[in-house]
């Protein structure tokens, strides 16, 4: 059997000449080549019929992590804080994540791409944790590998089934979250504080958003677990 396309998405940058490029960190790209698929690339600059085209050839979708979401989205509160917001990767992930939804074709959304995830399908977030969220936990890190604190998992969540544990040890790169949450999500983790980590589509073949950064701990078995599922139900 052929490998699964599974399609990671990208955001829009400059390189040192100031051309326009798309890129993606090369973490995303190892863990779904570990998780058996193999990995395409989505320019965050296509037309609609082109990046529809591309989504109808892929098997899944991985929506990656990265810059702020545009508040217009979900009349979120303005805060000095929010910084890389990249209008034509908004535009491109929140119509294919719908696109996802409605079709039911697999999905893995990490850290912006949770957020992205609620936002598409109703939710709102916090634009800058530290003002808007009472904690003593600090969720934005610099250090990508560094365990920052444990996330709880729901026993009877399908992530609990993929993990095969309900107490992670994850990172934490994000100053966003998920505040108000769609009501068609399930939410499924939290971090000691109470701040949400991870949220499923029921009733979805696989349709899962976690806040941390999995592809940065694969050194971790059970983290290797996330990424073999989600490309194991692309190939169903």
């Amino acid at each position: 059997m052929a490998k699964p396309l599974i399609g990671i998405t990208t955001y829009n940058t400059k390189n040192k000449f100031e051309r326009d490029i798309a890129a993606v960190q090369h973490t995303y790209i190892r863990a779904v080549a570990q998780g058996g698929g193999i990995p395409v690339l989505i320019p965050a600059i296509l037309e609609e019929e082109d990046r529809l085209e591309l989504y109808s050839s892929l098997q899944g979708v991985l929506f990656s992590g990265g810059g702020d979401m545009s508040i217009q989205y979900f009349n979120g509160e303005d805060h000095p804080k929010i910084a890389d917001v990249d209008d034509y990767r908004d535009v491109t992930e929140l119509s294919l994540l719908k696109q996802s939804v409605q079709d039911g074709k697999p999905f893995l959304a990490i850290c912006r791409g949770v957020q992205v995830m609620n936002v598409a399908l109703g939710g709102t977030l916090y634009t800058h944790i530290p003002d808007q969220f009472k904690t003593t936990l600090e969720h934005s890190q610099d250090e990508f590998t560094t365990i920052a604190h444990p996330v709880n998992i729901d026993e009877d969540s399908r992530l609990a089934e993929i993990f095969g544990e309900t107490l992670l040890h994850v990172n934490s790169l994000h100053h966003q979250g998920l505040k108000n949450v769609a009501s068609s999500l399930r939410v499924v983790g939290h971090a000691p504080d109470g701040m949400i980590e991870a949220v499923e589509l029921p009733d979805h073949p696989y349709a899962m958003g976690v806040q941390w950064h999995p592809e940065w701990l694969t050194d971790q078995p059970v983290m290797r677990k996330l990424f073999k599922s989600f490309v194991d139900a692309t190939k169903k």
